[in-house]
């Protein structure tokens, strides 16, 4: 009997491990042709531009039509994107939490939320994440981040019976490439309107047993890298450009981590990851990553440009390629006269000259050219110049290149061809430049907005126990500060920022000097406060420089502090001389007004005494100094 159950058991994980591994071969086929624009587009970005998609949906370069045609490749493309990606690498937006009421225990526990994504933020260099995920989607058009949880990852908390170190656990972030992704259909609008989603990635063997401790048979993996292409050059010489090839990465296996989304069969979803033949994992899905504790797909999706009722969007190279291939063509052509006119064509009577050693050595300064008596010498074909039609054209496609790409001259190259432009005039192109890539720069703006959504509820999850995190200051120092998931309650976040781009440091910096030469940042006395002026420094990038603090935030903070001490710490806090007892009572009491000290009441009914000596022993400093001043 129990083999029997042992059986159908083994029988049903055959069937699901076939089921994916036929549903990823499929998805496989449905994504070929977006795979195959993909692949060209990265090839026209290294210089391999003569090359084009043939009828199986591959890549294949095409060789000259004649031994003298001229095949440079003049990239634009390159110059272009380049100039894109630094525009969209300023587009790092800040994020604030939206406090779920206005009692000031949830304001506070907004601004905590606030803190730990940019703690998170600092931590994990999530700007080089969001940099690579933005160079995806600008080659291809769309790219991916995933967020997990890494239960090794943190701070060692403890170790266990064998001695092996147990962490704390925390979050990771990794860009993931196109070529990993599979939706469910490629006319999904988004990642959550998908029912299912595969992430299919090429592991060494050993990492595959160090991760799900399965041994797998290793494999000659198909992946993409790079290799020189001799296609081209020109009538005597030869070149090489990159391009992107198939090659084998051995000790290889691919791994298909399968997403399935709630459904009411499976109201958690489910997780099934495969390799070859075996099931490595089948559970739920892990993560409650999505709005009400509710469980979803761990991918947030970038893309450059939106196509409607498509899941993949489309690159600014995807559009440029046909100018590319035109402007490339005018230049050879153009080349190749100039060849002619430079070079000449000779025109020979039939036998009246050795036409093997003319066509060897041309007719060389200083070189006795012998003819057959009576017949007319070889003679230079006469050749008009270069026609107008040619520098016409050329130009024509360059302006393309800037109407289509959204990259003008001024953004390209820096400079304009024209002295005669006015202030104000210049100022308007430059807006109606960033203007051009504002869509771009919203889409990478709501992808981090999502990211950050993702980053609080996994805290909410998995930070169960006190953690501490770290946040650098604009004095040139460092912040502290415990929380819990508990003190997580608002997931609604918005941005402090409108528009990075056209947000530079030296117009922040023309436009704090114009507040502060209207006078707008003085007080009542026509007088700028220390904090006032320390804020302004800070703005202006010199805040590190300025030795005068707001003492007043730096008190609040320090009571902050001492109201984490009083929970954590059994034994009773300090009170100083230096502490401004005034504002530390306010905010003692009004931490005790709060619903969170209610629940660490309900659990260590000790906390109010110890919160009471504390503002006693405040009131007791306060109380002498009066004293002393009378």
């Amino acid at each position: 009997m129990q083999n029997k159950l042992k059986k159908s058991q083994q029988q049903i994980i055959q069937n699901i491990v076939s089921e994916v591994q036929q549903d990823f071969h499929n998805r496989q086929q449905e994504r070929k042709t977006f795979e195959a624009q993909w692949r060209l587009n990265s090839n026209f970005l290294m210089g391999n531009q003569y090359c084009s998609i043939n009828a199986l949906n591959e890549v294949e370069d095409y060789e000259k039509q004649y031994f003298w045609q001229e095949r440079e490749v003049f990239n634009h493309i390159a110059p272009l994107y380049e100039s894109r990606f630094a525009k969209l690498s300023r587009v790092r937006p800040k994020m604030k939490v939206i406090p779920t009421s206005t009692q000031e225990n949830d304001i506070k526990i907004a601004k905590m939320s606030k803190d730990i994504i940019q703690s998170v933020y600092q931590k994990l260099n999530l700007n080089r994440v969001v940099q690579e995920v933005t160079k995806w989607s600008e080659i291809c058009g769309t790219g991916f981040y995933k967020i997990m949880w890494n239960n090794n990852g943190g701070r060692v908390i403890a170790k266990d019976n064998l001695n092996n170190p147990i962490y704390e656990g925390e979050i990771q972030v990794v860009a993931v490439p196109p070529y990993e992704i599979f939706p469910e259909s490629s006319s999904c609008a988004d990642v959550q309107d998908c029912l299912s989603i595969i992430h299919a990635k090429a592991y060494n063997v050993q990492t595959i047993k160090n991760i799900w401790g399965v041994d797998v048979a290793p494999e000659n993996v198909d992946v993409f890298s790079l290799d020189n292409s001799q296609v081209v050059g020109g009538l005597g010489y030869t070149g090489a450009v990159t391009k992107i090839v198939n090659s084998v990465k051995p000790n290889h296996a691919i791994v298909i981590e399968k997403y399935e989304a709630p459904t009411l069969k499976y109201p958690n979803g489910r997780l099934i990851i495969v390799c070859q033949d075996k099931l490595l994992y089948l559970d739920e899905l892990p993560f409650q990553n999505a709005a009400d504790s509710k469980r979803t797909f761990p991918f947030v999706r970038q893309i450059s440009n939106e196509q409607a009722g498509c899941f993949w969007g489309v690159s600014m190279i995807e559009r440029i390629i046909p100018v590319q291939r035109s402007y490339n063509a005018v230049k050879n052509r153009k080349h190749e006269f100039l060849n002619r006119l430079s070079m000449g064509i000779l025109t020979v009577e039939d036998g009246s000259v050795d036409t093997d050693n003319l066509e060897i050595e041309g007719l060389s300064p200083g070189k006795v050219l012998v003819y057959r008596q009576g017949s007319n010498p070889p003679a230079i074909m006469t050749n008009s110049s270069v026609p107008a039609d040619f520098t016409t054209e050329e130009q024509r496609l360059l302006d393309e290149f800037s109407e289509i790409s959204g990259v003008s001259e001024i953004m390209r190259n820096n400079s304009l061809n024209s002295n005669s432009i006015s202030g104000i005039a210049l100022q308007l192109m430059i807006e109606q430049d960033d203007s051009r890539l504002n869509a771009t720069a919203d889409n990478i703006k709501f992808a981090v907005c999502d990211v950050a959504k993702h980053i609080l509820r996994l805290y909410k999850q998995f930070a169960t126990t006190p953690r501490l995190a770290r946040l650098s200051n604009d004095e040139g120092g460092v912040d502290l500060f415990y929380f819990v998931n508990n003190d997580i309650s608002s997931e609604d976040i918005t941005f402090e920022t409108e528009n990075e781009i056209g947000e530079t440091l030296a117009q922040k910096r023309s436009m704090i000097f114009e507040l502060l030469n209207a006078g707008l940042l003085n007080d009542e006395d026509g007088k700028m406060s220390n904090s006032t002026r320390h804020k302004v420094l800070e703005l202006l990038g010199f805040g590190i420089w300025e030795n005068s603090v707001d003492l007043k935030a730096l008190q609040i903070k320090y009571a902050d502090k001492e109201n984490l001490s009083l929970i954590s710490n059994p034994k009773s806090v300090a009170v100083t001389e230096i502490d401004d007892h005034n504002l530390h009572i306010n905010e003692h009491i009004g931490f005790m007004l709060t619903k969170e000290f209610e629940e660490y009441f309900h659990k260590t009914p000790s906390i109010k005494d110890k919160f009471i000596n504390h503002i006693r022993m405040h009131k007791t400093y306060l109380n002498q100094g009066e004293s002393n001043g009378k």
